[in-house]
């Protein structure tokens, strides 16, 4: 697989998230190069980065590794995005535009549509973009940053069973999204609060030996630890 070098780092981060490079493997920067098609040099740039927004860690003499987070930090991670989530979509209610309300609309009425057709795969996407969206109608720079790492996070760290009742999940995006198009940025905030801790029960740890595996492994030299 050859890609441009600036995408290293999305690459690499892809293949942690999905857990084609599992907890605790290690990261050789040459083998990854070659994997990627690109030399060492923006490797070992995206392990930087990488290690600083905690996907991976280095070890003094021995090299870098995919993180393992605890369980608490994981927890926290729920605990982050419960906070964070009602702020942007204060902030979006605040700074939204037309454009991204009529994404946001037209994500709800496509969301409630695939929930009563019970089309699960569908809904996790959907679900993602929606949320994606309302981040960047904050117009916030660091906190869309922030929500998108977070995204990442948890679903590196989580399986996010499909709720029992999907349609009262796309009743509670609608109602948000009325909120901010009414440019009510409390009422957006409390709702947004409200759906983060109701459907908080949904994400189930993702233990190590469950990572899915790669249809084309990859020898990421060394031995796990």
């Amino acid at each position: 697989m050859r890609i441009p070098a600036h995408s290293v780092c999305t690459a690499i981060r892809t293949d942690i998230v999905s857990g084609v490079l599992p907890r605790g493997s290690r990261l050789a920067e040459e083998q990854l190069a070659r994997r990627y098609g690109v030399s060492r040099v923006p490797v070992r740039e995206a392990l930087r980065t990488l290690e600083s927004e905690g996907f991976v860690t280095s070890r003094r003499h021995v090299g870098a590794f995919v993180a393992e987070p605890s369980e608490q930090e994981a927890a926290d991670l729920l605990e982050m995005r419960a906070l964070l989530d009602p702020l942007g979509a204060a902030r979006a209610a605040q700074r939204r535009t037309d454009a991204h309300l009529k994404v946001l609309r037209g994500l709800v009425r496509l969301g409630q549509q695939r929930a009563r057709h019970g089309q699960g795969e569908d809904l996790r996407s959907l679900d993602a973009w929606f949320h994606e969206t309302l981040a960047q109608a904050a117009a916030s720079p660091g906190l869309t940053a922030l929500l998108t790492q977070l995204r990442q996070k948890i679903a590196w760290m989580y399986v996010v069973d499909q709720p029992s009742r999907p349609a009262d999940v796309w009743a509670e995006h609608g109602a948000i999204v009325d909120a901010v198009a009414r440019g009510d940025a409390e009422r957006a905030r409390a709702l947004a609060s409200q759906h983060a801790e109701r459907w908080r029960g949904v994400h189930r740890l993702r233990r190590p030996d469950r990572v899915r595996a790669s249809q084309h492994p990859v020898n990421t030299g060394g031995p796990r630890n």
